[in-house]
């Protein structure tokens, strides 16, 4: 049997759901429902758009891109770590803690020069 805490985690979710698929609905029955060529084209600042309204991106931005997201929350570890480690030091256990860290540290600078090195972090 569910506990009390998973049926309101249950229940939470189910409203969420509920309210974007109402939030959709009411905007496909009372949006707009007169496309025209003019509506339907980018705007850019006033002015007429040239060319396609999407164009290719290099690769390149979406690796520099991955590469920022995957160092940005690799990084936000070290705040809990930190925390944790404080506790610990008191317990005896810092050293087994603090060489944890060094290990994962030490796997991130690894993945770090293996990108610099390949020149995905070279903008070009």
């Amino acid at each position: 049997m569910l506990s009390h805490e998973y049926i309101a985690i249950a229940v939470f979710i189910a409203i969420t759901a509920l309210v974007g698929v109402i939030a959709i609905v009411l905007g496909t029955i009372f949006g707009p429902q007169r496309p025209a060529g003019t509506k339907t084209m980018p705007y850019e600042s006033g002015m007429n758009p040239i060319g396609p309204g999407s164009r290719r991106v290099p690769v390149r931005f979406y690796l520099i891109a991955v590469l920022f997201i995957l160092f940005d929350i690799e990084v936000v570890f070290f705040i809990p770590w930190a925390l944790i480690f404080n506790q610990s030091v008191a317990n005896g256990n810092g050293i087994f803690m603090l060489a944890e860290m060094a290990v994962f540290v030490l796997i991130l600078l690894v993945g770090y020069a293996y990108a610099w090195k390949k020149g995905a972090l070279e903008w070009e």
